[in-house]
């Protein structure tokens, strides 16, 4: 095969070097290791380069291999594509000529935000054009009186929360990535984080959306009210819709107040029968300052003992829990939460624990939770997995894949937003077959089935799970979805392969 020919060559060449002998061998193109067929869009011409160079001028327009190879691959290198071509415009008058043009010409398109995704929903598999927000990043306007802020799809997630914290307000959002994720590709994939416990998802945040369908149609959703009951809710479908129903150019947000008093409590448990019943505990005692609540296993502590050098702070258990209150009233909040934590600790569900209130104590507590998916790419290959489960059915995934995957995996590790049902469970394995892939799904999702469960989270389904649709949901709901697809986008031009079964 070229590709290994190539990729052997190429390792050769950089024997040294073991960070590129790593990306060789996880990143063999997309199509090839899922054996993908090429759907029927038109090749690149010059004239079609000379098109979109007289819109963007020739700094916009990316076509130099050695600069698209981060277009091309995910930050994990799970998935790999062969676009010659990155376009970055900045405005939606620029994305409306561009997805006409390319409608017109049957040239498919690939959305692209910030690449934080894990379920290879921003890049290409084929040559797909890769149409960047990145230069989209205006904000527009804060309402102070209303809460709301109007912003181009391509602000990065903390910078957008930055700006509104100047007068008291805060993004309803909170990731791990939030210094290089778009609020477009976040209302695209409806991402969750740490705070949708408290704070709700994006259908219920996002008042409007400006969005650029794939005949270059500029649909206008956008509002600043809460209720606006004035026919069908179109901004929905956009929600969560990957980029295969149209580019996401402009989003209005509700933004609330942010919180004068903020304490986080890390905790050490026995057992996932008390874990459970420590956060019935904590919704009946908190109340409305609870605003996340997170869980760790010892296997995901041990990996990032080894990986980050990072400890915790209490010593080992068998679960860890990070509770974090939010409130207006410091002295009020710091009394719910220590009456809830002896509490606790009277019954004998927490074992130990460490509370923090100053900002870097808080930062570096939280950053044991948030840091653990920057190193998921140092590792010999690492299959990530985002689902929901009943919460009595928690942890039984985690334990089911130990027993299932046996001596083929080095580590299986669950962690997640147990506030909201989400688990991240992970398994590392020395490196990426086929066999291992096949023997970890459908198993997984098939499993997940059972338990109740979604295999989707807060992920999206990407490239990487659309082929497991059809296992998630109903005939009848995958065939709607077909139907909005051709409905929206007839020529199927909008991110190909992505979200629906290929």
């Amino acid at each position: 095969m070229l590709v290994r020919t190539c990729c052997n060559k190429f390792i050769s060449a950089v024997k040294s070097s073991v960070e590129y002998r790593i990306i060789c061998k996880k990143s063999d193109f997309t199509k090839n290791i899922y054996n993908v067929n090429r759907r029927n869009f038109n090749k690149l011409e010059a004239r079609h380069f000379q098109f979109f160079k007289d819109i963007l001028g020739g700094e916009r327009m990316i076509t130099d291999q050695e600069e698209m190879r981060s277009y091309n691959e995910e930050w994990m290198r799970c998935v790999k594509g062969i676009s010659s071509m990155a376009l970055k415009p900045k405005t939606t008058e620029e994305v409306s000529k561009i997805l006409k043009f390319c409608n017109d010409n049957n040239l498919a398109v690939c959305p692209y935000g910030g690449n934080t995704g894990l379920v290879g929903g921003a890049i290409p598999v084929f040559d797909e054009i890769v149409l960047s927000a990145e230069l989209m990043n205006e904000i527009l306007n804060v309402d102070e009186n209303s809460g709301v802020v109007v912003c181009q799809a391509g602000c990065i997630l903390e910078n957008l929360d930055n700006k509104v914290a100047e007068i008291g307000l805060m993004i309803p959002l909170d990731l791990g990535a939030k210094g290089s994720c778009h609020i477009g590709g976040n209302v695209a994939t409806n991402a969750g984080g740490l705070k949708l416990f408290r704070y709700g998802n994006l259908h219920g945040n996002v008042l409007g959306l400006e969005v650029v369908l794939a005949d270059g149609t500029v649909l206008d959703c956008m509002s600043s009210f809460k209720k606006d009951n004035t026919g069908y809710h179109l901004k929905n479908i956009f929600i969560g819709s990957e980029g295969t129903l149209g580019f996401i150019t402009k989003v209005a947000l509700q933004c609330p107040p942010r919180a004068n008093s903020i304490t986080l409590a890390f905790l050490g448990l026995q057992n996932f029968e008390r874990v459970l019943r420590t956060f019935k505990k904590a919704k009946q005692d908190l109340g409305e300052i609870l605003s996340a609540f997170e869980v760790l296993d010892t296997p995901t502590m041990e990996f990032v003992n080894e990986r980050l050098k990072m400890n915790s702070p209490i010593g080992d258990f068998p679960y860890y829990l990070l509770i974090e209150t939010s409130g207006s009233n410091e002295e009020h909040d710091s009394d719910k939460l220590h009456q809830f934590l002896e509490s606790c600790m009277e019954k004998e569900l927490v074992l130990d624990g460490t509370v923090a209130t100053e900002p870097h104590k808080i930062n570096a507590i939280w950053s044991i939770r948030e840091k653990i998916p920057d190193v998921f790419k140092d590792c010999g290959y690492l299959f990530c997995y985002d689902v929901s489960l009943p919460l009595e059915n928690y942890y039984v995934l985690v334990d089911d894949m130990t027993q299932h995957m046996g001596k083929l995996a080095k580590k299986v590790f669950g962690f997640g937003h147990m506030g909201d049902s989400n688990l991240h469970l992970q398994v590392e394995v020395d490196e990426f077959t086929r066999e291992i892939k096949n023997h970890i799904e459908p198993f997984i999702f098939e499993r997940t089935k059972q338990l109740n469960g979604s295999i989707s989270a807060e992920h999206g389904m990407g490239f990487l799970k659309a082929r497991y649709l059809n296992l998630a949901r109903p005939y009848n709901t995958v065939k709607a979805m077909e139907n909005l697809k051709k409905l929206f986008d007839p020529s199927g031009i909008m991110n190909p392969y992505k979200v629906l079964p290929w």
